[in-house]
């Protein structure tokens, strides 16, 4: 069984259509929390490394094998929690990172572009953060630019899902000079298909499911 850390209850039904086109069959567990995320913003991501102990414990007496963090924001202190949980703990966006560092940079470049938007501001720094640690671990040079999508935030805390995609598409429709566009919140990843650009836009719910299908399943005893 996969247990998934949401800070919002609009992934579950996201990851749950995710998995049974890609890793059909797998056990998940969603474990919502919007309470990490508010405290995340007021004290700092680190002051809810306990908290997340707490929030998983139950799925981990169940069975769980594996954990999946679908908040950008707290994704890195998540990450940090496997030693204490003693499971892998996967944050959704790595492989995403992985991927848009490895995206080969324009012909008359040394170094990727990569931009990332993100619709909380707060989410900017733990994203680029992620992406030059991959960087570096590849050894791959990058050249990183941040945007936060004006308006966002607020239509996604309105309920205004429409409006909140509408903006990241207006968002990545601006972009004109970058190799790849990172979308920094699980949230916004049905954005990418609205938008209108010929530049790649990674998003991170189907990869960052995939590793964590991948972490959970041997322990599991399903097949790799």
């Amino acid at each position: 069984m996969l247990a998934l850390l949401h800070t919002s209850p609009v992934h579950v039904p996201v990851f749950d259509a995710l998995r049974d086109r890609e890793p059909p069959g797998l056990p998940l567990r969603h474990l919502v929390s919007e309470g990490l995320l508010a405290r995340a913003l007021a004290d700092g991501p680190d002051a809810v490394a306990r908290d997340i102990d707490r929030a998983v414990a139950g799925a981990l007496a169940e069975g769980a094998t594996a954990v999946l963090c679908t908040c950008s924001t707290i994704g890195g202190v998540a990450e940090s929690r496997a030693p204490a949980l003693g499971v892998p703990v996967v944050r959704v966006d790595r492989p995403m990172a992985a991927a848009a560092v490895a995206v080969a940079p324009g012909a008359d470049r040394t170094a990727t572009r990569i931009v990332v938007i993100a619709a909380l501001a707060a989410t900017v720094r733990p994203t680029v953060a992620l992406i030059e640690d991959e960087a570096a671990r590849s050894g791959r040079p990058v050249a990183l630019t941040a945007v936060v999508a004006d308006g966002a935030w607020k239509r996604f805390e309105d309920g205004d899902r429409a409006g909140y995609l509408a903006a990241i598409a207006t968002a990545v429709e601006a972009v004109d000079d970058a190799d790849v566009i990172v979308l920094a919140q699980a949230s916004m990843a049905a954005a990418a298909s609205r938008a209108t650009t010929a530049v790649p836009v990674l998003s991170s719910p189907a990869p960052g499911l995939r590793a964590a299908a991948a972490a959970a399943r041997p322990a599991a005893g399903h097949p790799s």
